[in-house]
């Protein structure tokens, strides 16, 4: 387990690409033809968002998705992929082509990209490589078997987030679990092709080198895969460094479980430690393996296939007995040295910056590889995409918040806002928003700004939530800084790596013990609909004869 304002639209480069990359034209073509499939026209009436069904959990006419290639084809089929024939990636086109639609698109807007052929270090490989295959709002819905709301992101992320909290609610707050079915390895898609020892070279897969200050190509989305006879088993996403064709730098940060795991086998005096790490996971396991949901030593196998409805097939390793999920694109299989450490990175990180290059990090020696005929790679362009579905984890997380903060109603962390939590209560008293805020940044280590706003406010509406900083937030009093607190040890601000210091913001408004003003006037929107409740619905009923004949600048 791993411990949106849109960016603003700029100029896309006019360097020429290759005769058959995709060129700025094409992009902009692309991107023009994806607009009204990604809901940016914001055409859809009344009517047609209302005609989400509802699901239990989780539904089966959409999802839940067997394998990685099947969640991918899903997206396509929604007009949620752009399919992409080459990219030079020696020239960092799949790069700039994802921060360009993300510029254009937003996070939550842009689309999938698939590369069926890309060139790194001078060869052309076969693909596919994908990358923000979990970006989009309708993914949120997608991977539970759900409907999302047709043209409204948002409510699809809030039905996703209510659906869940229910389904955990209802479990008294415990995971679900379904034991996993074990099947021959015959059977397997993931040994279709079986290397063993000096067969393998991972320089022969179409494995990027997504940034050029990175230190290398990266395998950056695999699910790694360790067990301890103390700590039980984990799985858990974690940047591994490609140093040659059989080995790789490995780096769970300081903390998460696969690093307790690999230091409780140090302090034994072990020297080795069989891993595997599974790449193409499907879209359930891959958010667990990418999130914290589950208690240290918890089966995730188990838990997957519970979310799933469906156990989780899974078959053998070649050369340990860890149990992997059978329907993976690849599993990269081999031991770590625990006794040597090599120096891994630079890499850029999820803030958006470079990340440290490390002096001393783990080390894996590759014995065997076992993949799909023409594997699918996952690539993570970390910092500038969604790198997994957040809903799951925000439900599970308020479910727990609830308990500390009880009048609580919603809160948030943007992805793209890395660092920023947003908090929502229902404030009856003084100094209630700061009490809050300062539970959120003591329990919750990213969280290094904590945003309390009040309960009329939609805390995914980044809009509101900026409009209540500047018109219901006085710094002084209604701010708390916290000099020293737990934070993050990939955040590129800190002077010492997981110590923060954290500020808590309370833009509810402030009563008149607070300091506030004796009477708080009401937003211009509120009396709108207080005083001209028909106005909506009459703009509603008549939104397309209005936007008839109007074109969206492409």
């Amino acid at each position: 387990m791993s411990d949106s304002i849109e960016s603003s639209s700029r100029q896309a480069p006019a360097t020429p690409r290759p005769g058959d990359g995709l060129d700025r034209r094409q992009l902009l073509a692309a991107a023009a033809g994806l607009a009204a499939t990604l809901g940016i026209s914001l055409t859809a009436t009344t009517e047609a968002r209302a005609a989400s069904k509802a699901r239990t959990w989780p539904g089966r006419d959409v999802g839940p998705f067997d394998s990685f290639r099947d969640y991918v084809k899903a997206l396509e089929d929604r007009g949620l992929v752009l399919r992409v024939k080459r990219l030079d990636q020696d020239k960092y086109e799949m790069t700039a082509l994802t921060y360009l639609l993300i510029d254009r698109f937003g996070w939550y807007g842009a689309p999938a990209i698939l590369v069926e052929e890309i060139k790194q270090d001078g060869r052309w490989f076969k693909g596919p490589v994908i990358t923000n295959h979990m970006g989009p709002w309708d993914t949120e819905a997608i991977i539970w078997g759900r409907e999302p709301v047709p043209g409204n992101g948002e409510e699809t992320y809030r039905e996703a987030i209510k659906f869940l909290y229910d389904g955990i609610e209802a479990r008294l707050g415990k995971t679900p679990t379904i034991p996993t079915n074990p099947i021959p390895a015959a059977t397997a898609p993931v040994k279709e092709v079986v290397l063993m020892g000096d067969q393998c070279d991972l320089l022969d897969f179409a494995f990027i080198k997504s940034n050029p200050a990175d230190s290398a190509r990266y395998v950056n989305t695999g699910s790694i895969f360790t067990e301890d006879k103390e700590l039980g088993m984990n799985f858990g996403t974690y940047r591994c460094e490609i140093k040659g064709p059989r080995q790789l730098g490995v780096n769970p940060e300081d903390g998460q479980s696969g690093w307790k795991m690999l230091m409780k086998k140090i302090e034994r005096g072990e020297k080795r430690c069989p891993i595997a790490i599974v790449v193409g996971n499907d879209p359930i396991g891959y958010f667990i393996s990418s999130s914290l949901i589950s208690k240290g030593g918890a089966d995730e196998l188990a838990i997957a296939g519970g979310f799933r409805n469906k156990a989780v097939d899974v078959v053998k390793c070649e050369t340990n007995d860890m149990l992997i999920p059978a329907n993976a694109e690849m599993v990269i299989e081999g031991e770590v040295l625990l006794d040597e450490m090599l120096p891994e990175g630079p890499f850029g990180e999820m803030y958006g910056y470079l990340g440290l290059k490390k002096e001393r990090n783990f080390v894996m020696n590759v014995t065997c590889i076992t993949h799909r005929k023409q594997p699918w790679i996952l690539n993570q362009f970390t910092g500038v995409t969604r790198g997994f579905c957040t809903a799951p984890l925000e439900a599970f997380s308020f479910y727990r918040l609830k308990k500390l903060v009880p009048n609580a109603i919603a809160f948030h962390s943007p992805v793209e806002w890395t660092g920023i939590g947003i908090l929502s209560i229902d404030k009856t008293g003084p100094k209630q928003g700061l009490e809050a805020g300062k539970k959120i940044v003591g329990v919750v280590p990213i969280t290094k700004t904590c945003i309390v706003v009040d309960k009329d406010v939609d805390v995914l509406n980044r809009t509101e939530v900026m409009q209540c900083v500047g018109a219901r937030w006085q710094p002084y009093p209604a701010t708390e800084i916290i000099q020293e607190a737990r934070g993050m040890a990939l955040d590129p601000s800190s002077a010492i790596r997981s110590i923060s210091s954290k500020i808590v913001i309370d833009a509810t408004r402030q009563l008149p013990e607070e300091g506030g003003p004796a009477v708080y006037p009401e937003r211009n929107r509120d009396l709108l609909t207080k005083l001209a409740p028909e106005s909506f619905e009459i703009v509603e009923q008549n939104w397309d004869k209005y936007l008839k004949g109007w074109k969206r600048d492409a």
